[in-house]
């Protein structure tokens, strides 16, 4: 099959912060050759440290510490030092709230905002070690509670506002939190998503919390707690402008962020400081090719890592303008996106596959009916992105001339570990063609033995880099055996992937039982959980299916306990179900009843099996171990019926 290869526009190269694959290529190899030099002078020139670290970095495996004994502070990082240039009176986030209405935050602004609450926490007594929740709609006092929070040492985990209350208790009770910071509300598609009532349900359980801090965001009736309740606007009041960031060793943890693992309990990610901010920094240069009079939109919600690397450490740390949108892209109407753009003339938009699909569906007029001329280079990121969905992008959006950065990169890895240089090298839709200088990626076999050119295998990376996690929250073997274990001294990523005869990396979807549904990875352990948990359901497995639109759509296999039940009305029971477990992005596409699920001899359900029926409607693997092949061929023949 042939293979369209898009060239670097030479205009744009000729402006880039890296102009040539010769220049590229010379950046990796010293990156390869001698990396504690390559990372330490990065350091010294990208970050400010209030003191110098003693090693660039010590690799005991799995675990790694970076500019050990360097103290810096991300809050000063992302605001303090620009106070003293051109940048003070710059726009540093430009907000559109659903409803309309909007905000433009200078940095000297956002200092003074920072400090006001960095001071708050400070009140009331809350210092570096301690731990906050962060459950907000996308407005910009989201950033402002984690920069405030980055400033002390309070280490924070935002929680996606599409969770239910139960997903933030269980986060809650992990991270065992003394603060939770949360609004009445927010918007979305028009109507108001109620955080606070979900605060009140979560904390019935959540001995940890003292306080909660309240944003009033809609105005929306709702109930205080007296003692532990307070308003965000009364506090302020009364607060100090004077908070100085904290000196933090650049190993104190900044962030911890949840995500879904194999088994049905959230794992928490943990970031730390230096290393972090310097890889979220130096990628906003490398693959976004930043430049100082940029607008810059990434669209995801600061719930998910996305949004902590691209819309607020990176691009605030580099000194960038970045838009931030409240609500929903189809909202008021499909054109929602290229309004904004055109409105704000931005230059580098940064979305995912799903959207981009989604957007791609409702046909070209929608983007055709806007100016979208400011563009200079568009991102994808989630998920692998189709080459149809590439070539749209391209051809409608950028209009033939913007250079597409597909990025590949995890919660895990805290910043892009591939991806093209934009100047440099030139891009073939679907792959994210090249790892960026630092990152030693590989594809191999079970026994870590490097597979030919073209052919599929695990995705690995061989060497640390500053902005890797640092374990599994509270559970250090959980993560030596999950990231470090299945393939020994190498980072397992759980990916599968390819690499071409030209080095270009093909990253083909997961390995484990984790789905990528609209970019938010799922655990099917996660969902399979709270569909037990309906006094209905006897037993439940779910596997992903292809989407057209989400990439995967999460399909449930269930059996139900005995007594008369209205299948269609069930179905639809579960799916609400799920929504209120977990979150409306988990809801179930599509609920099959069946008598008994695939086990194995042991007992043990072979979700590989249901993933064959859903995808390719049919079995051809392995099923020597399987207890009842009478259990697969009615799924496949109800599945035949069905189609």
């Amino acid at each position: 099959m042939s293979q369209s290869i898009y060239p670097p526009n030479p205009e744009f190269s000729a402006n880039a912060h890296v102009a040539s694959m010769e220049a590229y290529q010379a950046m990796w190899d010293r990156a390869r050759d001698n990396p504690e030099r390559f990372w330490g002078e990065l350091a010294e020139t990208e970050l400010f440290w209030f003191e110098k670290w003693k090693h660039v970095f010590e690799w005991n495996p799995p675990f790694v510490k970076w500019f050990a004994g360097g103290k810096t502070n991300v809050s000063y990082n992302c605001i303090d030092r620009h106070l003293a240039t051109h940048r003070k009176n710059k726009v540093a986030i430009l907000w559109e709230g659903e409803p309309g209405d909007q905000r433009m935050i200078s940095y000297q602004e956002l200092h003074r905002l920072v400090s006001r609450f960095a001071s708050v926490l400070q009140s009331r007594g809350y210092r570096a070690g301690d731990r906050a929740i962060l459950y907000m709609p996308m407005i910009p006092e989201l950033p402002i509670a984690m920069l405030a929070c980055a400033r002390l040492g309070i280490t924070h985990s935002v929680v996606f506002g599409g969770f239910s209350a139960e997903a933030l208790k269980a986060r809650i009770q992990d991270l065992d939190a003394q603060i939770v910071i949360t609004s009445d509300g927010g918007w979305r598609r028009g109507k108001e998503v109620r955080l606070k009532d979900a605060v009140d349900e979560a904390l019935t359980d959540c001995p940890s919390v003292r306080d909660v801090i309240v944003f009033q965001r809609t105005g929306s009736g709702i109930s205080m707690q007296p003692g532990r309740d307070h308003w965000w606007h009364e506090l302020d009041a009364g607060a100090s402008e004077h908070c100085p960031a904290v000196p933090l060793d650049s190993e104190h943890p900044l962030y911890i962020l949840y995500t879904s693992g194999t088994t049905g309990k959230p794992k928490g990610i943990l970031h730390t400081t230096g290393g972090y901010l310097l890889q979220a920094a130096i990628t906003m240069k490398w693959v976004f090719d930043l430049k100082e009079e940029d607008t810059y939109w990434c669209t995801a919600d600061i719930g998910w890592v996305t949004g902590h690397s691209y819309i607020v450490y990176g691009p605030l740390s580099a000194g960038a303008t970045t838009v931030m949108y409240e609500g929903a892209p189809d909202t008021p109407a499909f054109d929602r996106l290229w309004r904004i753009v055109e409105k704000y003339r931005v230059n580098i938009f940064y979305t995912s596959p799903t959207a981009i699909r989604a957007l791609l569906r409702q046909g070209d007029h929608w983007p055709n009916g806007h100016d979208l001329s400011s563009l200079r280079l568009l991102g994808s990121v989630g998920e692998p992105i189709n080459p149809a969905a590439w070539e749209w992008y391209h051809r409608v959006i950028g209009k033939g001339r913007c250079p597409i950065v597909d990025t590949w990169w995890q919660t895990e890895t805290g910043a892009i570990l591939i991806a093209p240089m934009p100047g440099a090298v030139p891009l073939k839709p679907g792959s994210g063609t090249l790892p960026v200088p630092g990152i030693l990626p590989d594809v191999v076999d079970f026994n870590g033995n490097p597979m030919e050119d073209g052919k599929e295998g695990f995705l690995i990376i061989r060497r640390p880099w500053p902005s890797m996690l640092r374990t599994i929250w509270g559970d250090p073997d959980r993560y030596r055996e999950q990231y470090w274990s299945r393939i020994p001294g190498v980072y397992f990523t759980g990916d599968a992937a390819r690499r071409d005869k030209d080095g270009y990396f093909w990253i083909l979807g997961r390995v484990d039982d984790v789905m990528n549904v609209s970019g938010h990875r799922l655990s099917t352990m996660e969902v399979e959980s709270a569909l037990v948990r309906h006094p209905a359901v006897a037993e439940a497995a779910v596997v992903g299916k292809p989407h057209e639109i989400t990439g995967q759509a999460v399909c449930a296999f269930v059996t139900l306990k005995k007594g008369d039940h209205d299948h269609d009305a069930l179905a639809k029971e579960l799916r609400q179900w799920v929504a209120h477990e977990i979150g409306a992005f988990a809801r179930p596409d599509e609920i099959r009843f069946t008598e008994s699920l695939p086990k194995t001899r042991s007992g043990k359900i072979m979700r590989r099996l249901l993933r064959e029926i859903v995808t390719s409607h049919s079995v051809s693997g392995d099923v020597t171990t399987l207890e009842d092949m009478g259990v697969i061929t009615r799924l496949a023949a109800q599945q035949s019926e069905e189609e």
